[in-house]
């Protein structure tokens, strides 16, 4: 049994204790963002452009729910890298600089290497040795693959809770101000992290306008989504039509 003195000592002790985790506790700041839970399921919210929720629905899941292949991916980043390079850098071989053919000393009795033409690479301004070709450095993927890792990456992103679906962002003005205010109500603005909206409609010239001068914000049309553009994103918002649209241009098989 526990003596008089250890049970008066164990009160102040529990109270000490409680004001230590109130205080350790974040206080509340007047009109701090609030952060949105993350979703890693199938089923997710719809935020309208305020960020409160509207609505929930259920992701594909031959696309959100598909099995991650992180070598897949890998290869389908590589492929599109490399079609990313143009291949056009060239230097002059001792063939074609525009340099005199006489000779630059005679051959014999000088002591010196025998040279016959200031065009080679140990002089200055002399051709490049085995320097750069023109050359294609482009890469194919089988369209199968290209689905898969694009399912792959957009499942990876789910399951990590980076998706976010935005609904009514198709009313918006023109306006920087606008967009910034949406991306702060999603909790999304000023973390110094680069996002990827992704819009259901190619014509959506006022969704572009509004944020293509916000800093770290990617803006890409739903038919135009590749498995690089959303691995390189920390977060994605999908506008709700942005889904369909991803359904028509990379699900359905094209009929013959």
């Amino acid at each position: 049994m526990p003596s008089k003195s250890s049970a008066k000592t164990a009160k102040p002790a529990a109270k000490t204790a409680k004001t230590a985790v109130k205080k350790a506790a974040p206080k509340k700041v007047k009109g701090e963002v609030r952060e949105l839970p993350k979703e890693t399921g199938l089923k997710q919210s719809v935020y309208d452009t305020k960020g409160k929720v509207v609505e929930s629905l259920t992701l594909p899941k031959e696309i959100f729910g598909a099995k991650v292949n992180n070598h897949l991916m890998a290869q389908a980043v590589r492929v599109f890298l490399s079609n990313r390079r143009k291949g056009t850098v060239k230097t002059k071989s001792r063939g074609e600089v525009n340099k005199t053919t006489k000779k630059v000393y005679r051959q014999k009795g000088t002591g010196r290497a025998r040279h016959g033409a200031m065009s080679a690479p140990i002089y200055v301004g002399g051709g490049v040795a085995f320097g750069p070709r023109p050359r294609d450095f482009s890469l194919s993927l089988p369209q199968k693959m290209k689905r898969a890792a694009l399912f792959s990456a957009l499942t990876a992103k789910v399951q990590s809770g980076e998706i976010k679906i935005l609904t009514g962002l198709e009313k918006i003005e023109p306006k920087t101000k606008l967009m910034s205010d949406v991306l702060k109500n999603l909790s999304l603005e000023g973390k110094k992290k680069k996002l990827l909206l992704v819009t259901s409609d190619p014509k959506a010239e006022n969704v572009k306008k509004a944020g293509r001068n916000i800093k770290g914000l990617n803006i890409l049309d739903a038919n135009l989504l590749n498995t690089y553009q959303v691995l390189d994103n920390k977060g994605i918002i999908l506008m709700k039509g942005a889904i369909e649209a991803i359904e028509k241009s990379f699900l359905k098989e094209k009929v013959k």
